[in-house]
């Protein structure tokens, strides 16, 4: 089979390279899986660059999220041969992999290979750190990354419950699509002040944040919440960590903490996982919640795929099918 592997950490444009190996044989827990359409995010390429929480047994192959068919099941024949189901695993970027059968969720029906790859990291997340927050109809919240797949989920899911949106993008283009997705107020931080313009809709400031960027664009999105407020840290895209300025802490009892899907799903109860799951996967089916495809690229295509993925200004995912 065909794989996409790297054996020392790096960009992804130098380190990634196709290969051929053995199809892996599933242990009588585990399912052999085709895999049928993968999603690129950005937990994938700070993996590749050593800069992600889990850390690459190298050489390793890339990747976290996809879809699939199971091509054999496992010993106790828990899910029938051409079951289509959805995973997570280290290292997707590959033509097959085995998974043990207790970890896979079923692709709902109507569900289509290229919405069923991007259904749970993203969505997921966003629904997770709403639920987390305990975020109320007519609250503010103050998202960065507002144009990414998990910005535009977060913005669905906010509207909702009633939740008030204030994004951040760096490209007025992607303005009108984040205000017909239910945004109150997108901020083009090139070109405009994140306090100023909250401030001339909530002059208290924002009850939460949620941060994906960190680095400045983060220290000024904390800079934005009220007295009380709380901010959630759950990526870094800009690579550089947030400033925290102790006395804002201190006399505006601001609470700063982290937020990780992984943690967040462990400490789940089975009634919880299956509400979670019934909710999330309604939305994308129904398309109560839509999320976006920009292009699709074959395995062996990983190069381009990667440098589709780096384009400034995208507006959907970019899929390795």
């Amino acid at each position: 089979m065909k794989q996409v592997v790297f054996d020392h950490i790096g960009l992804p444009e130098d380190v990634l390279k196709l290969e051929e190996v053995s199809t892996p044989v599933p242990r009588p827990h585990e399912v052999l899986i085709r895999i049928t359409a993968r999603n690129i995010n950005p937990s994938d390429i700070m993996f590749i660059q050593g800069r992600y929480g889990i850390v690459p047994q190298l050489p390793s192959s890339a990747g976290f999220e996809a879809a699939g068919v199971i091509e054999q099941t496992d010993a106790n024949q828990t899910y029938p041969v051409g079951t289509r189901v959805i995973f997570t695993a280290i290292g997707t970027w590959k033509e097959y992999v085995c998974i043990a059968a207790q970890k896979l969720f079923l692709t709902p029906e109507g569900m289509s290979d290229d919405v069923a790859c991007q259904a749970f990291v993203n969505p997921f997340t966003a629904y997770g750190m709403l639920e987390t927050s305990g975020l109320q109809a007519g609250q503010w919240l103050l998202i960065t990354a507002g144009a990414s797949a998990w910005g535009k989920c977060v913005i669905q899911m906010a509207k909702k419950k009633g939740i008030h949106v204030v994004c951040t993008v760096r490209n007025s283009a992607q303005k009108q699509v984040l205000m017909d997705l239910g945004a109150h107020l997108v901020v083009d931080i090139r070109t405009e002040s994140i306090s100023k313009k909250i401030k001339e809709i909530s002059e208290d400031g924002v009850d939460y944040v949620f941060d994906a960027v960190g680095g400045e664009q983060g220290t000024k999105a904390l800079n934005c919440l009220k007295s009380g407020g709380k901010m959630y840290v759950f990526g870094l895209l800009s690579l550089e960590p947030i400033t925290l300025h102790s006395g804002l802490l201190i006399f505006k009892n601001l609470s700063v903490s982290g937020w990780w899907l992984t943690s967040w799903w462990e400490n789940l109860s089975p009634d919880q996982i299956k509400i979670a799951m019934r909710t999330v996967f309604t939305y994308l089916v129904q398309q109560e919640i839509m999320v976006d495809v920009q292009q699709k690229f074959a395995l062996d295509q990983f190069k381009e795929a990667v440098i589709a993925y780096q384009k400034e200004g995208r507006t959907g995912k970019i899929l390795i099918c």
